[in-house]
């Protein structure tokens, strides 16, 4: 057996929560931590595109593919302009943060291990990490990233599932000065929400998305379809388009609890440490936070354990909000249409990402369809006193 590789910091896993810590190390001028990598996949290139919402931040700016500062919500009923400012959405590709985390790799002089690991056994000083091929790495604390379920079942589990075209026209179609952030005039399903979005980088290039809040994913043909029938309620010609490359996902939505510190040393972060909102799929703002708040706590020697990735009081709201969908007592189209026709653009925004204060919340909470949202209360509070059963 090889002597095991001493560290201070693993990460296990490389994607995008990985990326974020080694650029936020970097960024806090970390220097002296051993810091290691173990991921079965050294990450480059365009694997994945993150949108979120944010004021403009010079850190990222470089990185950023485009930004909006104005953004649609479409229903039958018509189209919903919304000027986001202070507020931003934005679209970050895969590539550049990988990349700077390459760099930030480089100067915090990083051991990578390209393998998977197998097991972690934590004795509350050092964490021992045995990957395959027989390699240890002994480490004061582990970070790890890499995709589980929660600790039980939700009493509501739906999927962000999706499928989007990166489409180039050979004319001018699109508007680069507004995003489509909700167009719900697509066919919805019996249980579920559907919707597709445009993000525009340019007046002929543009990513076509079509996206379902459900329990049960489609199969290829089925998104494919999907996205034609979308692209035909915009009244664009399929013939005039050219795709240039797909992206696919599938992301969770459930109120079912996730064990963010499972042993004294291990940390979970990214969707596996609660940062995925369960009432959108929005991940990226709070695995953000999260680096932010580990660097933080390392470069002042701290344990780089974050705080909540959102209130609790939201992962409640969260909760009766799919079971309100789930049960069909509210539609989802009406649903997000009503959050922002009754309430200001910034705040809807900042209650997404779990920004916002009690007030705020009274007042969004107030502009859904009351009666439903309170059935979906108390059935969610009878179903928290069963325990053992999943639904009611």
């Amino acid at each position: 057996m090889r002597e095991a590789v001493e560290v201070d910091v693993a990460l296990v896993g490389g994607g995008g929560a990985a990326s974020l810590l080694l650029a936020a190390l970097d960024r806090q001028g970390v220097r002296g931590l051993r810091i290691a990598v173990l991921d079965p996949v050294h990450r480059r290139g365009q694997d994945r595109t993150w949108a979120f919402w944010g004021e403009p931040d010079g850190d990222l700016e470089p990185l950023l593919h485009a930004s909006w500062d104005q953004v649609e919500v479409v229903t039958a009923a018509g189209r919903r302009p919304l000027e986001l400012a202070p507020l931003r959405y934005a679209m970050l590709r895969s590539a550049p943060l990988y990349e700077r985390a390459a760099e930030a790799e480089r100067r915090l002089a990083v051991t990578r291990l390209t393998a998977p690991v197998r097991t972690l056994h934590d004795d509350g000083d050092a964490v021992l990490i045995q990957a395959e091929g027989g390699a240890e790495v002994r480490a004061g604390w582990v970070l790890d990233s890499r995709p589980r379920r929660p600790e039980r079942p939700g009493r509501t589990t739906w999927l962000q599932h999706f499928r989007g075209w990166w489409a180039e026209s050979d004319v001018p179609v699109f508007d680069p000065a507004r995003a489509v952030l909700m167009d719900f005039r697509t066919p919805q399903p019996r249980r579920g929400v559907s919707f597709g979005y445009v993000l525009p980088v340019s007046d002929r290039y543009a990513l076509i998305e079509y996206t379902e809040f459900s329990p049960a994913l489609l199969d290829g043909a089925g998104y494919d379809s999907a996205l034609r029938g979308y692209l035909a309620i915009l009244g664009l010609a399929p013939d005039r388009l050219t795709v240039r490359e797909v992206e696919n996902g599938v992301i969770p939505m459930t109120d079912g609890p996730f064990t963010t510190h499972p042993s004294p040393r291990v940390v979970r972060l990214g969707t596996a440490g609660g940062a995925t909102r369960p009432s959108t799929g929005f991940t990226f703002s709070a695995m953000r936070r999260q680096a932010t708040q580990v660097a933080a706590a390392l470069a002042a020697g701290r344990a780089p354990v974050p705080g909540p990735a959102y209130p609790r009081r939201h992962l409640w709201m969260d909760a009766v909000a799919l079971r309100a969908l789930d049960r069909g007592l509210v539609a989802g189209p009406d649903f997000f249409d009503r959050l922002f026709d009754r309430n200001p653009t910034e705040r809807v925004l900042r209650f997404l990402d779990g920004a916002t204060t009690p007030a705020e919340e009274l007042a969004v909470m107030s502009s859904t369809r009351l009666l439903p949202m309170a059935s979906a209360a108390a059935g969610d509070a009878l179903a928290r006193l069963r325990p053992g059963r999943r639904g009611g």
